[in-house]
């Protein structure tokens, strides 16, 4: 399951929407649910990001993104 993680890159400040960046985590997970909670540890253990959000990529979402040129996929 590939997920796409919405975060600001510090906790120390509020949130801004014009500050938000993501990142694309491909994660071996039974369900959406499972898939979610090891991504936000993962994200979590490995950076100081503030996730804000995460969103599983349907089949035809993922192929918007990889077609947009914005898809690449993250290693932590």
């Amino acid at each position: 399951m590939i997920f796409k993680v919405f975060y600001q890159e510090t906790k120390n400040r509020n949130p801004r929407r014009e500050n938000t960046q993501t990142l694309y985590i491909d994660i071996d997970a039974e369900t959406e649910l499972e898939g979610r909670i090891k991504t936000r540890k993962l994200v979590e253990e490995k950076t100081s990001y503030n996730v804000e959000f995460i969103e599983l990529l349907s089949d035809k979402h993922l192929e918007y993104e990889k077609e947009t040129g914005v898809f690449e996929l993250t290693e932590l």
